[in-house]
């Protein structure tokens, strides 16, 4: 916890600021408003104690300045007893608690560290409401417990990672990991998918908007980057960023500062960087698709996930991890030996979060609780990314609710299809494999999500 304590007097300033250092705190002292503004813009605080009376810039004006600037640290406001009723109007400002001198710093210290407390619940809770999930990342193999050694040690540092890997190995999960094990663990995780998100929106989405900044900003709204406040921001699919906004991510990684759209003043962040991509970065840097310095700066710390074909002695134990999250009335699913050893012997193009999709289709089809050979639909043409499947897909529960369109002339029979025809049925039947979900889908045809909503978009569907 960093605290920024303003007051005139530096006896108060100098007594709190040891007092704080007893209970483990760390703060910046400023005598003046003036002092604190340039505080308050060269860094961040997780809260700002303020007195009332201050020469230049009163506390009222400081106060004034950290809610027009947006600054979330909430304030403290100290006064003598005859400034309550300035005390309770600093309040109606947006104050979030008030102390009269002489105060207890015991009392200051409770009160500070519940505020804090709180502003890091409501980071939380918008940060899960606005993130992603991952997909289970476990195993004992030995490819597992040298990953799990790695995550150990960079955990103990706070530079910024990158993350590779194919698609559904688990690299959010891994980032977690990182944030997990780490020093600030108590604070938010942000996770987002950068191909997730529509090139238009994803400038406010990361560095958020004044109000009025465009048409529809009818508040203020805080960017991802601010939300992870000293946690983690983890940025999935950074190979699909756009240029110009690449750009602007290598500024917030060189200066450690952000602006929000529509913005005037800069935003000190402190949030840990993890990226993650399934691309060949220095492939798109050669072909001038992704800044090299910006590649630089991301490329600190790397880990390289494993693809599951590579450790498959670990599909039994995930299958029971994900099997487990899903129990039944009669009790827990089980998988019988026929259906590990088929499991076995797949190669899994699309890992764990393959895995997981062929687990769901298996407990839509298995009778009971145990999970046979005949109930594990592997889908053998998609071992490759596939154009169109071997064979019609057996049906689903709330399949029915996909809008499908009538296939494409000549589907079925020996009369040659056009490639778009080909896409165009394939796209139609992953939306009916996942129940109409395009990010599923997307992942099942080892597309980007960006990429089947815009061919979604070009065949009609």
């Amino acid at each position: 916890m960093r605290i920024l304590i303003v007051d005139d007097e530096k006896n108060i300033r100098g007594s709190l600021k040891k007092y704080l250092s007893l209970e483990g705190i760390d703060s910046v002292e400023a005598e003046s408003g003036e002092a604190a503004l340039k505080q308050l813009e060269g860094e961040s605080f997780d809260a700002v104690i303020l007195d009332l009376k201050l020469p230049g810039i009163s506390g009222q004006g400081v106060l004034e300045w950290m809610l027009k600037q947006g600054i979330p640290a909430p304030a403290i406001m100290i006064s003598a007893h005859g400034e309550i009723s300035d005390a309770v109007d600093a309040l109606k400002t947006g104050a979030k608690d008030y102390l009269v001198k002489p105060f207890d710093p015991a009392e200051l210290v409770i009160r500070l560290r519940s505020l804090v407390e709180n502003k890091r619940r409501e980071n939380v809770i918008e940060a899960d409401r606005r993130t992603t999930n991952g997909t289970m990342q476990v195993g004992d193999t030995p490819e597992m417990q040298k990953l799990s050694i790695q995550i150990d040690k960079i955990a103990a540092s706070d530079v910024t990672v990158l993350i590779t890997g194919e698609s559904g190995t688990g690299k959010e999960v891994a980032a977690r990991e990182i944030h997990a094990r780490g020093a600030d663990r108590d604070e938010p995780f942000v996770a987002v998918n950068i191909g997730g998100i529509h090139e238009g929106l994803m400038e406010s989405e990361l560095f958020g908007h004044e109000k009025g900044s465009f048409t529809g900003a009818a508040a203020r709204k805080q960017g991802l980057f601010e939300l992870a406040g000293r946690g983690c921001l983890f940025l999935d699919e950074i190979g699909e960023m756009p240029m110009p906004l690449q750009v602007k991510l290598l500024r917030v990684l060189q200066e450690r500062k952000v602006r929000r759209l529509g913005g005037v003043s800069d935003i000190p962040i402190n949030a840990r960087i993890i990226s993650a991509t399934n691309q060949n970065l220095e492939t798109l840097v050669r072909e001038g698709r992704f800044r090299e310095d910006l590649y630089y700066r991301l490329n600190v710390l790397r880990i390289s996930l494993p693809p599951l074909r590579e450790r498959s002695a670990d599909i039994p134990l995930l299958a029971a991890h994900i099997l487990a999250r899903r129990p039944s009335r009669s009790g827990a699913f089980t998988l019988d030996e026929g259906a590990l050893q088929k499991l076995s012997a797949y190669s899994f193009p699309g890992n764990i979060r393959e895995l997981e999709n062929i687990l769901e289709r298996a407990l839509i089809y298995c009778e009971g609780n145990i999970i046979r050979a005949e109930d594990v639909d592997l889908h053998e043409s998609q071992k490759a990314i596939p154009l169109v499947p071997a064979q019609k897909p057996k049906p689903v529960a709330g399949a029915e609710s996909v809008p499908a369109k009538a296939g494409p002339a000549g589907l079925g029979s020996s009369e040659p299809l056009s490639m778009e025809a080909l896409e165009r049925k394939a796209i139609i039947d992953a939306l009916a494999r996942c129940e109409g979900n395009r990010t599923k889908a997307a992942e099942l045809l080892g597309l980007s999500r960006k990429t089947i909503l815009n061919k979604i978009k070009a065949y009609g569907l």
